[in-house]
């Protein structure tokens, strides 16, 4: 009786923080996380990124809902609908020793994507997709080329993947995830399960070494764009931007972070519906 009166006081707490989301608590390899999920239609899992489950986050999440799909949006750390604040510096801190992430790691995946691609497969069949399609940013977005290895994904995409951090030249070009993974990736890649990337070319939290990596161990087979934040640039981006989908994505006609979704959207709708 006490287990189940705390599971509803802890479900109840979790849909005031975001109103119009429904969640529940998933368990997966010995571990239990609440998972946000909103809308109709085949299943996209969203990953938020360092500063936590932001409200620009959650806005991306109410607009894949709204093209027809449901998001799941677990919630990996801090706390949900937490504006950008001081606190990211105690997440980054924690982060880097917890043992889910693997902050450094030039060639081994972090452990927490076990529990992520548990989540794909769940989310599969809680919609009777096809499969599902993930977005990964920041800190998350090397996950994605993980989840590859779980046939539940179908839609894979990268935007502005930052793990490992980059504090050595060989961290720049390191994408994250072990041979075995990365060998399966690049196999699901060739045979119709193409990553998406995306990047501000100026961005150093997600160097441009690592995209030119991407290129050379995927070929043709991943689709990467890298929209212009240099000085003068035609939309007056700015340098320092580094969140496409987030943060530093504007919501008017022509501008390249409104194209960038709608690119994600259509592979939605071709791969899900």
């Amino acid at each position: 009786m006490m287990q189940r009166w705390l599971t509803f006081v802890v479900e109840a707490t979790l849909m005031d923080s975001i109103p119009d989301f429904q969640s529940f608590e998933f368990t997966a390899n010995g571990k239990t996380k609440p998972v946000f999920f909103k809308g109709t239609g085949p299943a996209v899992v969203v990953m938020h990124e360092l500063p936590g489950m932001t409200p620009e986050c959650i806005a991306l999440a109410r607009r894949i809902a709204h093209e027809g799909f449901t998001v799941f949006m677990p919630l990996l750390f801090g706390e949900a609908n937490e504006p950008l604040s001081i606190k990211m510096l105690g997440y980054a801190v924690k982060l880097c020793l917890s043992k889910e992430f693997s902050m450094l790691a030039t060639q081994r995946s972090s452990p927490v994507t076990i529990w992520l691609r548990a989540l794909c497969r769940e989310a599969k069949q809680r919609c009777d997709s096809p499969g599902v399609g993930v977005i990964g940013m920041c800190l998350t977005g090397g996950f994605v080329l993980s989840l590859m290895a779980d046939e539940s994904v179908l839609t894979p995409v990268m935007c502005q993947p930052s793990l490992p951090i980059a504090l050595l030249p060989q961290q720049k070009r390191a994408l994250g995830l072990s041979e075995d993974e990365l060998a399966i990736a690049k196999q699901r890649a060739a045979t119709g399960c193409q990553p998406l990337g995306l990047r501000f070319s100026e961005d150093r939290t997600c160097p441009a070494e690592r995209f030119v990596q991407l290129r050379q161990e995927f070929g043709d087979h991943i689709d990467l764009t890298e929209i212009d934040s240099s000085p003068g640039n035609p939309h007056g981006i700015q340098r320092r931007a580094h969140s496409v989908l987030t943060a530093d994505f504007v919501d008017e006609p022509g501008h390249p972070t409104q194209a960038a979704l709608e690119q994600i959207m259509q592979r939605f709708r071709r791969d899900l519906l």
